[in-house]
């Protein structure tokens, strides 16, 4: 081979393929790959040319003697590398590798007077080689071209100066520029300008987002036509982008228990190979009494086939393909076990609020209970109280009537009742708005109204003068626009659904309802989230717990896979989670359950392909019927490449997934059935 291996730098023990799974090897692999390239096509060229004409000597001229030669420069070329590595591998490791198994087969090819077979098997083999390190390195660069969305350099502004650093320069606070066109090179929060910005490195949407003022943007994001200042919160190494690197890079800490057994599996294969292949040899010779060439040969070509290099790399690329594919549209997995667990998991069990939910309460209903007061006047009176609260139930009434156009006017003799509501005057009168607490005292006219209201799963508050109630407000959790695709989708999967909420029997009851959720649990504590999920997997039940965060971290960690929401603004959840949707975007739940199946579905056909075609033809090797060229040529080079460019189909894969979370990201309101329907048939 090309190259050296470290003694403990994970790489696989039978053909160097673990060199994916190095925690340094990014920059190491891509560089060697540059390095090698020339080297291994001059190489290529020059060993295979002189193969040509040894075979033109042999078979036309008629030189034995020449051919001879040739076959041995062409072998020296492409094989004194590998007789370096194969004899320290095995002195100073004490290690039988796959190097060994193809210097015996050509050297033995050589003594039994078949050169033409023994410099096609070292010459083959080399290309093998080269596939292996083209391979890695498409997996490593597609990984770093997402290290290259982030800047090297950064615009940081101090009074009226700006100095353009290195982004390593750049300290917490500082002020950094970013005009149309550039890319935003650290977190921050932005303090002047308006722009939109083109989060699709990060998240994989590809709507840009629009800044403002106060909002954070992200290293690495593309800033598209506005001008925009913003003070760095995080160093280079703490950017969201660097922990997703850092992440990705680091997948094999967590392997699949193909990768595992691949591993376990290649520390003993060889030297068994190595045995049977003496065997092969030394049976024939003892019952018959003489050593036959043919059984020699016959022996060769089995230890050649008996190579297993094809699976050994057919499945860390697939992997590191399917997360770096992950990666890029904004879903961070951990590990390919994680991955792996997605495609078996039998039950989804999701947080509520905040996850099915957007987490931000708004208005559904405005009651008069006295004829005296209209809809709209009762709207004006409430936001015109909340104005000052701060309080999830105020923001979302003041939000409706600035919605509705409505004028708000600022109360007076404003007061807060801590726990039950506010009061103030409203154009000279006097008027309170809160819980039922706060109403107590005044009689409740309809109260089948708010019976009903409560039982759709909605919040209602009470706007009072000192007559006693005016109205009811009702406002609600709404599901996300994504929420029921996404449940339709995993039913027509064969997936459970389960909703773990805190929320009282009545708004559980309501949302499930709502979103077509199979089963919910309500008043539920955080432990008592973990019990359920706990039950679940004892019971062998592989199960993905979906929520939103550190709240739920508990429950995330007990599940089989723990999926967290919006990790690009919360290190909490980068931190929680097995797996991070980077975006609050729950529909590419769907898109990851695509992704995972795809990938095992690859691995199976992966592993059986080299199986298969290594089996026959090693049975076909024991019956004398395969040459060592065609060993080599099909059993090695050509099983590589297939299943090679097989695991790199992953890296664009898409998946109907994400193309209907893209038709429900553009709505603003909760999806009707029919609108369902129509989105599954737009997304095949």
């Amino acid at each position: 081979m090309e190259h050296r291996h470290a003694k403990n730098d994970n790489t696989c023990p039978s053909c160097g393929a673990g060199a994916l799974h190095s925690t340094k090897g990014i920059e190491e692999s891509i560089t060697r790959y540059s390095k090698l390239k020339a080297e291994f096509t001059k190489k290529i060229f020059l060993s295979g040319f002189l193969l040509s004409m040894a075979v033109f000597s042999q078979r036309i001229l008629m030189n034995a003697k020449l051919s001879y030669l040739l076959y041995a420069i062409a072998t020296i070329i492409t094989g004194y590398r590998l007789v370096l590595e194969a004899g320290k591998e095995l002195v100073y490791e004490q290690r039988f590798d796959v190097e060994l198994l193809v210097v015996i087969a050509g050297m033995g090819a050589f003594l039994i007077g078949e050169a033409e077979e023994g410099a096609a098997v070292v010459f083959l083999f080399y290309i093998a080689n080269f596939l292996e390190e083209y391979a890695t390195y498409k997996a490593r660069k597609s990984i770093r071209d997402l290290m290259e969305t982030s800047p090297e350099k950064a615009v940081v502004k101090k009074g009226d100066i700006e100095a353009i650093l290195p982004v390593e320069e750049v300290e917490l606070g500082d002020i950094v520029v970013c005009r149309p066109g550039d890319k935003i090179p650290l977190d921050g929060i932005v303090t002047e300008g308006r722009s939109t910005v083109n989060e699709a490195p990060l998240t994989g949407e590809s709507i840009p987002v629009e800044k403002k003022p106060g909002d954070m943007a992200y290293a690495g994001t593309l800033n598209l036509d506005g001008y925009l200042e913003i003070k760095v919160t995080k160093k280079k190494q703490d950017t969201v982008l660097a922990r997703v690197l850092e992440l990705v890079e680091h997948y094999s800490k967590s392997k699949s228990r193909y990768e595992r057994f691949t591993e376990k599996f290649s520390m003993y294969y060889t030297p068994t190979v190595l045995a049977l292949s003496i065997l092969s040899i030394a049976v024939p010779a003892l019952r018959y009494g003489t050593l036959q060439t043919s059984w020699i040969y016959r022996s060769l070509s089995f230890l050649v086939i008996s190579c297993p290099c094809a699976l050994a790399i057919s499945i860390p690329v697939s992997m590191v393909s399917a997360l770096t594919n992950a990666a890029r549209s904004g879903v961070l997995v951990k590990g390919s076990r994680y991955l792996e667990a997605i495609a078996s998991s039998e039950v989804f069990a999701f947080d509520k609020t905040g996850t099915l939910t957007k987490g931000e309460l708004e208005v559904t209903d405005v009651i008069p209970i006295r004829s005296e007061v209209s809809p709209k006047a009762l709207l004006r009176i409430a936001a015109s109280l909340e104005t000052r609260s701060e309080h999830p139930i105020a923001k979302a009434i003041v939000e409706k009537a600035k919605k509705e156009g409505i004028e708000i006017v600022q109360p007076e003799n404003f007061s807060v009742h801590i726990g039950i509501g506010v009061s103030g005057n409203i154009d000279g009168k006097w008027y309170a708005i809160g819980s039922e607490t706060m109403a107590n005292g005044s009689r409740l006219e309809h109260e089948e109204v708010v019976s009903r209201l409560r039982s759709e799963g909605k919040t209602c508050v009470f706007l009072m003068d000192k007559e006693g109630v005016l109205g009811v407000i009702a406002l609600i959790d709404v599901p996300r626009a994504e929420i029921i695709p996404l449940l339709m989708r995993l039913k027509k999967l064969g997936l459970k659904t389960l909703m773990l909420t805190g929320d009282d029997e009545n708004t559980a009851k309501a949302i499930a309802k709502e979103i077509g959720i199979e089963t919910y649990k309500a008043n539920l504590l955080p432990e008592d989230k973990v019990y359920v999920v706990e039950e679940l997997t004892k019971s062998g039940i592989v199960t993905t717990m979906v929520g939103d965060g550190i709240n739920d971290a508990p429950a995330l960690a007990r599940s089989s896979v723990g999926v967290v929401m919006g990790g690009i603004g919360s290190d909490a959840a980068i931190e929680a989670g097995d797996i991070v949707l980077l975006k609050d975007s729950i529909g590419k739940l769907s898109y990851l359950i695509d992704l995972s199946r795809k990938t095992m579905s690859v691995v199976k056909q992966n592993i059986l392909t080299a199986v298969s075609v290594k089996l026959a033809l090693a049975l076909l090797a024991v019956l004398g019927k395969v040459p060592l060229w065609v060993a080599v040529g099909v059993g090695d080079v050509g099983l590589s490449l297939v299943v090679t460019l097989n695991a790199m189909r992953l890296l664009v894969f898409e998946g109907t997934g994400l193309k209907y979370t893209e038709h429900c990201a553009v709505k603003e309101k909760t999806l009707e059935k029919q609108e369902v329907n129509e989105i599954f048939v737009e997304a095949g």
